[in-house]
């Protein structure tokens, strides 16, 4: 055997015998290969949840799209009422004057006119009969109960800001979100209002006393 034939050997022999230390150095085929699956399936997977980000992204334009749509179909067909009726819709469902005024974008006198059957305007006409149209989908698709106290349910505990306040901010989009409840309500407040944490942080924090009750506290 010639000397070349004799290292190529030996450098065989220390690529496969795990009791040495270029064996130790190299990862066995079993490794190798369980390695390489590991890796396939990281790609699979980050593929997959790129098409499911980008799935999400889509279905969920198309439901405040399809939202938008019905919420407007349901205005026109609303708006074939008068004025006067439409309030008194309003007022069954519990809403005080000073909220569907705050909505509507007109003073409580004036919804107070239209209530005694004076003529209101077109505009003002679209928009009594959107608010009811928003109401009809709220309560229709997302069961809820007394929509008018739930239009005063704070999104989140931390923060005074309601589904009063987005729609009258002519977000009606996130209210219908947040009825659906397939968003965070901190992110839709995020998206309403991006300094909302700092706007509402409370300088007070909640303790148990001595005597075991809950009370309130400066914080440090």
């Amino acid at each position: 055997m010639s000397e070349t034939q004799v290292r190529n050997e030996a450098a065989a022999h220390a690529l496969t015998d795990p009791g040495t230390a270029a064996g130790d150095l190299i990862q066995r085929p079993a490794l190798s290969q369980t390695r390489l699956e590991a890796h396939v399936l990281t790609e699979d997977i980050g593929g997959d949840r790129d098409e499911v980000r980008v799935l999400h992204e889509r279905y969920d334009n198309l439901h405040k799209r399809s939202h938008n749509v019905e919420w407007r179909t349901a205005t026109a067909l609303r708006g074939k009422s008068s004025v006067a009726t439409m309030l008194a819709e309003l007022a069954d469902l519990g809403f005080a004057w000073r909220d569907v005024a705050r909505l509507v974008g007109v003073s409580v006198p004036a919804i107070q006119k239209w209530r005694r059957g004076e003529k209101a305007s077109g505009d003002s006409r679209l928009k009594v009969a959107s608010l009811l149209a928003a109401c009809d989908v709220v309560a229709q698709h997302y069961m809820v109960d007394e929509i008018a106290s739930w239009f005063e349910m704070p999104l989140v505990a931390s923060a005074p800001v309601t589904p009063l306040d987005l729609y009258a901010a002519e977000r009606v989009d996130l209210v219908f979100e947040f009825a659906s409840g397939h968003a965070d309500p901190e992110a839709l407040l995020a998206e309403f209002d991006p300094d909302w944490r700092e706007r509402y942080r409370s300088g007070f924090e909640v303790f148990q006393a001595s005597d075991g009750q809950r009370s309130i506290q400066m914080k440090d």
